[in-house]
């Protein structure tokens, strides 16, 4: 839609090696020659126990206590660390809570079991130290003969109903202890947006049964009436589900043809500074491209879906603060259509012209039905010496590509445009990778790029106001589009600017870089009587000037002649 707004103004889990306990590379690993031992982290605790008492016996006690690392020494006994009579010494009992109404019950628990290990300990111990010409093979013997004692005292003592963990309590605060678990939690954006990856990965290797699994975690997350996050995920949910079912959950296809979608679209366009500033921007690269010369006072704009006319009305504005030394601007504005719907857009172009006789311009409005083959000068009424604009904002991603149809009509459109040597073709469109991204690329795609649209919404228009829940209605459509859709069912194609780029370039256009002005005056618009939130951005990039919330930009504008 090519509408812009009403009036002017101003590796995650990564294993774990084992160890030598002397560091010694040349001596044989335990664990290859016992690949049955290391089944579980009870039995693992074991080992790594014993080990170390092997090393006791083989290398003596200050060698053991130098490479023992703090946190190793802690899970030994006092006096076999120290050199003490194991029995002198009873360990402390960690992660006891003093504050349960258990505690006498756990710490009697957890006191037998740590007896019960001392016990294996000394007896392992008795083994090692009592024959010193045991050879290693024997002391492997020991580990493997007392391998399940040791799993079951350790799994004892590691069990919750002998353990009870608890958070650390701080002294500032008394609700610090649930203020902690929480901040352990992840973020809920975090959380929803790893589930709905999860769901979507499910989807695209035909586990539906996982999927739904996901998407039932995921609408516990929705909310159509809560913050930005949550309808985010109300309608990433809606999407996924007419992915995995579109004959219960059709995804929108005609819907998005429908004149309640042209609305929330329009609507979109005005609340949204990221579209509004880049209609704008469009604007000001026709009237520097069409009336650079100071005898200039007239030039002709081609428009392939004008919408409701809305960015014209700004322009007719725009103008109306230049001066030219007394002479009234004259403005073609051509509406290209092609399946006859002229009377709805002499509606659009009555409009304009009262606000053109308003703002003191002279503007001429046609509507011509043609083909994209007749596309020409001629049969678009251009006279030899009026600069001509063509003027694509919010327009191309709609046209179907080479993904989608051998006729490719979105190249050949350019290359017609091309033939009709304009002065300047403008382009405004949505910084998505929704075209040829292949099925799990869009789902993360629409996760930011909506994400951000939604959060800068929520900031600038109050969330019961009629108009937002429309608007975001339409998204919820654009979203499950983009989403749900293959082939021609996919209406909405957007491409990022560095794409853009290419195909205009294959077409035969050159990049324009927009004046310094241009971006200095939608800076200028943004910031205005501090009515706009400070997230949204205005930045010049590789010759086009981006607009967007935070760090992620939604939209570029750009020039091209």
């Amino acid at each position: 839609m090519s509408s812009g707004f009403p009036g002017g103004g101003p590796d995650m889990y990564g294993g774990l090696a084992g160890r030598s306990m002397n560091g010694n590379t040349s001596q044989p690993s335990y664990r290859s020659q016992l690949p049955g031992i290391f089944m579980d982290p009870a039995t693992q605790i074991a080992n790594r126990t014993a080990q170390n008492l092997i090393d006791l016996h083989r290398y003596g006690l200050p060698l053991l206590q130098q490479q023992l690392r703090p946190h190793q020494q802690q899970h030994l006994p006092v006096g076999l660390v120290s050199g003490s009579n194991l029995q002198q010494t009873t360990p402390n009992l960690p992660y006891v809570n003093n504050n349960n109404h258990n505690t006498v019950q756990n710490r009697v628990q957890a006191q037998d079991s740590e007896k019960k290990m001392l016990n294996r300990l000394q007896e392992l111990e008795k083994q090692l130290l009592d024959d010193n010409d045991e050879e290693e093979g024997d002391a492997v013997s020991v580990i493997t003969n007392t391998n399940s004692e040791w799993s079951e005292t350790i799994q004892n003592l590691m069990s919750p109903k002998s353990i009870t963990p608890i958070s650390p309590i701080s002294s500032a605060s008394p609700t610090s202890s649930s203020s902690s678990s929480s901040s352990v939690a992840s973020p809920v954006s975090s959380c929803s947006k790893q589930t709905v990856m999860e769901a979507a990965s499910a989807i695209s290797e035909g586990k539906n049964d996982v999927a739904g699994e996901g998407l039932t975690r995921l609408s516990q997350a929705s909310n159509s009436k809560g913050n930005s996050e949550q309808r985010l995920m109300e309608y990433m949910c809606s999407a996924l589900k007419s992915r995995v079912n579109p004959v219960e959950n059709p995804p929108p296809v005609t819907e998005l043809f429908c004149m309640e979608h042209v609305e929330s679209t329009q609507l979109l366009y005005d609340l949204s500074p990221c579209f509004k500033l880049g209609f704008m921007a469009a604007n000001l690269a026709i009237i520097e491209a069409t009336l650079d010369q100071p005898t200039s006072n007239k030039f002709h704009v081609i428009d392939f879906d004008i919408g409701q006319g809305g960015q014209y009305q700004n322009l007719l504005h725009a103008l109306s603060t230049r001066s030219q030394n007394g002479k009234p601007y004259i403005v073609k504005i051509t509406a290209v259509v092609e399946n006859g719907c002229e009377e709805s857009l002499n509606v659009v172009g009555n409009m304009l012209k009262q606000n053109a006789d308003k703002f003191g311009v002279c503007l001429q409005f046609k509507v011509k039905t043609l083909k994209l083959g007749d596309l020409t000068r001629d049969s678009l009424g251009c006279e030899p010496d009026e600069p001509l604009a063509v003027n694509f904002a919010f327009n191309m991603f709609r046209m179907p590509d080479e993904s989608v149809s051998t006729d490719n009509p979105r190249d050949e459109l350019l290359r017609r445009v091309k033939g009709l040597a304009p002065r300047v073709v403008t382009l405004v469109e949505q910084e998505m990778n929704s075209n040829t991204a292949p099925f799990l690329a869009r789902v993360k795609e629409a996760c930011a790029y909506y994400g951000a649209l939604f959060d800068s919404i929520e900031s600038t228009v109050q969330r019961d106001r009629m108009e937002r829940l429309k608007v975001e209605a339409g998204l919820g459509r654009k979203l499950g589009n983009s989403v749900a859709c293959e082939g021609r069912d996919r209406v909405e194609r957007c491409e990022v600017f560095g794409k853009w780029r290419a195909r205009m370039g294959m077409a035969g256009f050159e990049l324009k870089p927009m004046s310094q002005n241009v971006a200095e005056s939608m800076r200028s618009r943004l910031s205005y009587g501090n009515r706009v939130n400070p997230g949204f951005t205005v930045k010049e990039e590789n010759g086009g000037v981006c607009f967007g919330w935070m760090s992620r930009t939604l939209t570029v504008a750009s020039a091209w002649r």
